[in-house]
């Protein structure tokens, strides 16, 4: 701003020089000028500070109440499964039924949390970096045995494949496994019948590559542009009811750039999407 007032001062000041005679109108144009534009650069930068300001609160709201969540959160689950495990008392089938329904949303809460504690840490600046080296490729197989169940109970196959022995990378272990458990979670979700998920790891010059690909329900071409956005959820996703909080994405995006690497997508609707990503192998 302090360019722009100095810049259209001078320029002010040269041009009324070149069509008014007297010297003092030119100055006092001028002074006018400088002052109205000094009042409006105020007005802006004061804009911006209370705009800084508010969202600096709202993320450390959202943190210390994303903290303060955890611990009751943590307790009910544990309680719900003292309760579920009988060593109380018996419980009859139609309680187990409740307690089931409990846990399941106790769990989807506590996901939320997670997610909106990391989201604020995203934009804070104070997610932590604890780069070591590791294999992705035992990450992506811990991962699939982990998610097998559920994607057995969702009728949906996984299928992965690498181009043999794959050299390790330099990164934090325990964010890059969460880019890969959101991508393969939301692909396991987003297929509505029988389907494939299909997993490849290659090495592309300095970097490994990652994809993984399904034959889920897609994104609309118009939800495309909006989908690493916090709290966005493609309206075909909202037919179908599926559940989410449209934040992983959004911390997928996030992680992956502060890695180092690259992440994009294919998608058509009706037809499935293909996500991939890169990471150095030295950063």
């Amino acid at each position: 701003m302090g360019i722009i007032i100095i810049f259209s001062t001078i320029i002010t000041y040269v041009i009324g020089s070149h069509y008014i005679d007297n010297p003092q109108i030119v100055v006092l144009i001028t002074l006018f000028l400088a002052i109205f534009l000094f009042i409006i650069a105020f007005t802006v930068t004061q804009s911006f500070d209370k705009l800084a300001e508010t969202n600096r609160l709202k993320s450390e709201f959202v943190s210390v109440v994303s903290h303060q969540l955890r611990a009751p959160l943590s307790n009910l689950a544990w309680a719900i499964e003292i309760l579920m495990s009988g060593r109380i008392g018996l419980i009859e089938e139609q309680q187990v039924e409740y307690f089931k329904i409990l846990k399941e949303n106790s769990g989807r809460m506590k996901e939320l949390v997670n997610n909106l504690l990391t989201v604020s840490r995203i934009e804070q600046g104070t997610l932590p970096l604890k780069k070591e080296e590791f294999f992705l490729e035992d990450v992506i197989k811990n991962l699939i045995s982990v998610f097998t169940p559920f994607a057995k109970a969702s009728n949906v196959e996984i299928k992965f494949e690498n181009s043999g022995s794959l050299p390790k990378i330099y990164n934090d272990p325990s964010q890059v496994r969460l880019v890969i458990e959101n991508l393969l979670d939301n692909a396991i979700r987003y297929i509505k019948e029988k389907g494939v998920i299909s997993i490849k790891l290659k090495q592309k010059n300095n970097d490994i590559y990652f994809e993984i690909k399904d034959n889920g329900v897609g994104i609309p071409q118009n939800d495309q542009k909006y989908i690493f956005q916090k709290f966005f959820r493609s309206e075909n996703i909202l037919k179908y009811q599926t559940q989410g909080s449209g934040l992983g994405l959004y911390i997928v995006k996030s992680i992956i750039k502060k890695a180092g690497g690259k992440i994009g997508f294919q998608s058509e609707e009706g037809k499935g999407s293909t996500f991939w990503l890169t990471l150095p192998i030295k950063s």
